[in-house]
C-alpha cells in the first residue's frame, strides 16, 4: 500500500532523515519505534505532505505522492493522527469531527461516518457541543482520532497516541487502533512505548538517528539484544 525508498528530508541545512526505505502493505499495523529525536515525526509529516524531502520516493496505492500538498494526500486515503491530540481549541466537538470530513470524495456522507464515530466514541457524542478546549487529555485524542477517521482513510497513521496519557485511556487507545485494523484500515504506528507498539503491530522498524537500523517481524524484534537493551531495559 505503502512504500517508501531512500528518502532524505532535511530542516534547513540539517539533515533528519538518512535514506529511509520500508513498506507498508495493506491491513497490517506497521510500527516504527525509537526514541527521541530519531525521526519519527519527521517521517510521518513528510509522507503527509508537510515536509519536502530532498530526494527519495512515496508511493501509495502505486501512486507517486512526493511532493503532492497534503490536502491532496489526505484526498487520496492518507490521514494522520498528531502527537499529543491537537485538535482546534475554539470549536466544538462537533466542528471538529466536520473539519474531518472535508475532502469532496467524504463531504456528502459525512453524517453517516459521524454516526459510525459515535458509534466507536459514545463520548464524543455526549461531548458533542462542548469546546475541544474543555476535553481532558484522553478525550482529545479521541477527537483528534475521530476527525483522522471522518476521511475515511485507507492508510491511518498515528503519532505516539499514548503521550501523556494514563494507563488504562493508553489501554483503550491501543484497543481501538487494533478494532480499526480488523475494520480494514491500514496503520503505521509511530510510537516510544516500544513494548506496546511491538505487542500490537505485525511488522516494526527501528529508527535511529534519521536511519533505519532494524526491521522484521515484532515477534522477532522483542527478542533483538538490540531492541530488549536500547528500548526494553533488558
Amino acid at each position: 500500500m505503502l512504500e517508501i525508498r531512500d528518502l532524505c528530508t532535511c530542516y534547513g541545512k540539517v539533515q533528519a532523515l538518512w535514506d529511509v526505505s520500508l513498506q507498508v502493505n495493506e491491513g497490517e499495523i506497521v510500527a516504527l519505534v525509537g526514541s527521541n529525536g530519531a525521526g519519527k515525526t519527521t517521517l510521518l509529516n513528510t509522507i503527509s505532505g508537510l515536509l519536502r524531502p530532498v530526494s527519495g520516493q512515496i508511493t501509495f496505492l502505486g501512486k507517486m505522492i512526493r511532493g503532492l500538498p497534503p490536502h491532496a494526500i489526505v484526498e487520496l486515503g492518507i490521514s494522520q493522527v498528531p502527537e499529543g491530540g491537537r485538535v482546534f481549541p475554539e470549536m466544538t466537538v462537533r466542528e471538529n469531527l466536520e473539519m474531518g470530513a472535508y475532502p469532496y470524495r467524504v463531504w456528502r456522507d459525512k453524517e453517516a461516518t459521524l454516526k459510525q464515530v459515535y458509534q466507536l466514541f459514545p463520548l464524543l457524542k455526549e461531548r458533542e457541543k462542548q469546546l475541544a478546549r474543555t476535553l481532558s487529555g484522553g478525550e482529545r485524542q479521541m477527537l483528534a482520532i475521530g476527525r483522522c477517521l471522518m476521511s475515511r482513510p485507507r492508510l491511518c497513521m498515528f503519532d505516539e497516541p499514548s503521550y501523556g496519557l494514563a494507563p488504562l485511556v493508553v489501554a483503550e487507545i491501543f484497543r481501538i487502533i487494533r478494532h480499526l485494523r480488523d475494520q480494514g484500515i491500514t496503520v503505521l504506528l509511530v510510537e516510544q512505548n516500544v513494548r506496546r507498539a511491538l505487542e500490537i503491530a505485525d511488522r516494526a522498524y527501528v529508527l535511529e538517528n534519521g536511519r533505519i537500523c532494524l526491521e522484521g517481524a515484532c515477534t522477532e524484534l522483542l527478542e533483538n539484544d538490540h531492541v530488549r537493551r536500547a528500548y526494553l531495559g533488558l
